[in-house]
């Protein structure tokens, strides 16, 4: 489903002629399904690969696939018929603070013409219903916990029925107890059919999970293993 073959990424920091290295060579495939970790500590390079598999960045060499096709060839607006098959939960859960639960899941389908009030309404119960907030549905995001904000980023990312989640330290701003119940959402959203790369920095979560685990160190992949041990 998603492949990168042998994909560096160069920056250049401003008023540097030095560029920056975030990917060296890299070459992976994730199948339909899978559910994959990206693990390494920051700066590694876990969250390059996840803006070139949303067209947000392009590789500097080599080429990355998505459903066989090359993202180097989709112009800049034809962009967004990938993100739409991709939902994406991030650290900071990027939530608009003068919406309500039910308004910040349901922003992401006002924009479509074939989406009515009530499919709107039937959809959006459904995916809060999932990630257990039903009873929390009409609070904004400063009444809620960091654990209950995180399930509301998980929703919007559900809203569309993606292909892939893409998950960019999902826990890191959370306590034991809710990144248990995060990890617990993201195995079932892979159960249901969908692929689910996680990026990860915490060792806990990458040996509880016992999925495969890609190690990344200075933008390169150090271990691709297919169970989980953390590696650094």
């Amino acid at each position: 489903m998603i492949e990168f073959e042998h994909v560096s990424k160069e920056y250049y920091p401003y008023l540097s002629k030095e560029p920056k290295v975030a990917l060296k060579d890299i070459s992976f495939k994730i199948k339909d399904g899978e559910f994959v970790i990206l693990c390494g500590r920051s700066g590694s390079g876990k969250t390059t690969i996840l803006k070139l598999i949303t067209c947000e960045e392009r590789p500097t060499k080599g080429r990355v696939f998505f459903d066989k096709k090359d993202l180097s060839t989709v112009k800049k607006s034809e962009a967004y018929l990938i993100r739409q098959k991709i939902g994406s939960i991030y650290q900071d859960f990027k939530l608009l603070s003068y919406k309500t639960v039910f308004e910040n899941v349901a922003y992401a389908l006002e924009t479509l013409e074939y989406y009515d009030e009530e499919r709107i309404k039937k959809e959006v119960n459904q995916v809060i219903e999932l990630v257990g907030l039903e009873n929390r549905i009409n609070c904004f995001p400063h009444e809620l916990s960091g654990g209950e904000q995180q399930r509301v980023s998980i929703a919007r990312a559900l809203i569309n029925r993606p292909e892939v989640i893409l998950a960019d330290e999902p826990t890191g701003n959370l306590d034991p107890y809710n990144t248990r119940d995060i990890i617990k959402i993201l195995l079932k959203i892979n159960e249901a059919g969908s692929t689910v790369i996680l990026s990860t920095h915490d060792k806990e979560v990458v040996n509880a999970l016992k999925k495969r685990v890609i190690t990344l160190k200075d933008g390169m992949i150090v271990r691709d293993e297919e169970e989980g041990v953390y590696f650094l």
